[in-house]
């Protein structure tokens, strides 16, 4: 095994295992340990939605990191209460650690309501359309009162369909926002995070990486995908380019996906997910199993006594079945929410797992 300080105090990301680009480890932090590959559940709003910390922890899903969003915590509640809890792990009840984005992605998700210069952004929130500046300065603070463990650089993310001279721009932007995170002073064992951009040209993406690697992160993320380009697109890019990354720090891949996805990413070499899509999909009727998706509105679940997934050890799949799930989608009861997030938080978790397990049986140690 190979075991790496990272350049935050209290970090350091553990090597045990390949298989071909694919890598089994643990990144050690002060809150504890993340076995990696790793899928980080999202909790938006300071909350995995309908998920309460004793569940997200719970054996199978035993749930090491969650994400917390810069852009809507600042919105709401605020940074005064997160402030009065002496941050996000005390407001939330969470323990373990944080991962927080830096409010990029969100803010120029909104296009028509934000204005875009080489100092920052200017844009309206989306809840009462009042008017906020967000900066890396003004993104770091964010991240310093909600007291994350993993901050990210502010960047900027363009669509998947953006011109070349757009992708030009917005990898000058990132890379001179994230020298300027870099010097913002962060709380003590806080680590932080740059973002290589440069959509689905590899050159692009590899001149990315000459310019942000030698900065120092202790972690490398790929942003800039799963954003409307095509998916053969991004596979390309994961299978050409995830392995380049630094070996000796861990990897993310921002906001992607499927249960297929994950696997691609990482058989790439990708170490740490997140994506809203199981919970997202939950909410909508559509859960994750063995056998393929089910959609639980179906008529055919309406006298359906099994459970959603007979291999999983789920609450959900041990207690109720796909037509009492069903009756409380059609329903619309509260419980059909919390009983279908869990389930396909379980999935995701012990898929990742088995990817993981796979790793270390079937591949090479690492070199000591």
């Amino acid at each position: 095994m190979t075991i790496t300080a990272l350049p935050t105090a209290g970090f350091s990301f553990e090597l045990l295992a390949t298989l071909g680009n694919a890598r089994a480890g643990v990144l050690h932090t002060p809150r504890g340990d993340i076995l990696t590959p790793v899928f980080m559940p999202v909790g938006t709003l300071g909350t995995v939605k309908a998920m309460t910390a004793a569940e997200l922890v719970a054996p199978p899903r035993d749930a090491r990191i969650i994400l917390g969003n810069t852009y809507h915590l600042y919105l709401r509640p605020g940074l005064e209460v997160i402030r009065a809890h002496g941050g996000l792990h005390r407001f939330a009840g969470w323990s373990r650690p944080i991962l927080t984005d830096s409010g990029g992605f969100q803010v120029f998700s909104l296009a028509g309501i934000n204005k875009i210069d080489d100092d920052g952004v200017t844009f309206q929130s989306h809840i009462d359309g009042s008017r906020h500046r967000l900066t890396p300065e003004v993104s770091m603070e964010i991240q310093g009162v909600l007291g994350s463990d993993i901050a990210m650089c502010f960047d900027q993310c363009p669509p998947g369909d953006a011109a070349p001279e757009v992708h030009a721009v917005a990898m000058a932007r990132t890379t001179a926002w994230a020298r300027r995170c870099l010097e913002v002073t962060r709380p003590a064992g806080q680590a932080l995070f740059g973002i290589v951009q440069g959509g689905v040209d590899l050159d692009r993406r590899r001149a990315h990486l000459a310019e942000l690697g030698p900065l120092g992160f202790d972690g490398l993320a790929l942003g800039g995908l799963a954003v409307g380009e095509a998916i053969e697109d991004t596979y390309r890019i994961l299978d050409a380019f995830a392995h380049e990354l630094p070996a000796e720090r861990p990897r993310y891949l921002m906001g992607v996906g499927t249960p297929a996805d994950l696997e691609r990413g990482i058989q790439a070499g990708i170490d740490m997910f997140d994506c809203v899509m199981p919970t997202r999909n939950a909410r909508n009727g559509y859960l994750f199993t063995s056998e393929g998706k089910v959609v639980i509105s179906n008529a055919r679940h309406r006298l359906d006594t099994g459970p959603v997934d007979p291999e999983c050890p789920c609450e959900t799949c041990a207690t109720v079945s796909r037509s009492y799930l069903r009756h409380l989608y059609q329903a619309k009861e509260i419980l059909y929410n919390r009983l279908a997030t869990l389930h396909n938080l379980t999935f995701y978790a012990r898929h990742v797992r088995r990817l993981r397990d796979r790793i270390l049986t079937e591949g090479q140690p690492a070199p000591s």
